[in-house]
């Protein structure tokens, strides 16, 4: 893969071989974020565990405590009054079968997280197929399928992320944008560590924490020290 001018010196600032303090890896990554626009800093996290079967499963919703510096679009299925609460919160949409048609056949995405209600999750089951490939199926264990929709939307619009594993057993998450301060992106980072090293599973053997890289969009990848984090 060809590397542009920028990511080439960016990367002369970082030793591959070793592995950085949390604090002094932001840091690199906030100096190697060249781009134009505002890059997002992403964790890349490898667990050793199995998440083919099911009691090794990792995957939860952490609020970041700075938030993602992304506006979020909230969709909830909801009826009753629970339409006029999801409104009040701040959902962007709120609606029930009619959107079902709008979604399957217009392949209408204007929305970045779907909230439901527990009595909503039988018309929600039927969009099963386009919105579990896209990581948009609400979920008990992320807290998007709730009667509490209140909380729901205004945990998402503070920075509520979901996490959880892909394929080769990685967690993906944003951390912030290049432009936070050192102190934002640290808090936001242990935050999230914190919460994936309390979702252990206790079926997890051997080392859990197999290594952790930050990266801006754009930029070279730092691997964190996974000593402290354990």
């Amino acid at each position: 893969m060809k590397r542009g001018k920028k990511y080439l010196e960016s990367a002369k600032l970082i030793d591959r071989m070793v592995q950085y303090e949390p604090e002094e890896a932001i840091d690199l990554v906030k100096k190697t974020a060249v781009a134009k626009f505002d890059e997002t800093v992403e964790a890349h996290i490898r667990l050793g565990v199995d998440g083919r079967h099911a009691d090794q499963q990792v995957r939860g919703a952490v609020v970041l405590p700075h938030g993602t510096g992304k506006t979020v679009r909230v969709l909830v299925f909801a009826k009753g009054d629970k339409v006029a609460e999801a409104e009040a919160a701040g959902a962007d949409y709120v609606g029930g079968d009619e959107l079902i048609p709008k979604i399957q056949n217009e392949g209408w995405f204007e929305f970045d997280v779907v909230v439901a209600t527990p009595d909503m999750m039988g018309v929600v089951g039927r969009l099963g197929r386009v919105l579990g490939p896209k990581g948009l199926m609400p979920n008990p264990k992320a807290g998007t399928v709730t009667m509490d929709v209140t909380k729901a939307v205004n945990d998402i619009k503070a920075g509520k992320i979901e996490y959880r594993l892909d394929k080769a057993n990685i967690i993906h998450v944003p951390v912030g944008k290049a432009s936070f301060t050192q102190e934002q992106l640290s808090e936001n980072f242990n935050t999230i560590m914190d919460a994936i090293i309390k979702a252990k599973p206790s079926s997890a053997k051997g080392q859990y924490m197999k290594s952790v890289t930050i990266a801006s969009t754009m930029g070279p990848g730092v691997k964190v020290s996974t000593a402290k984090l354990v």
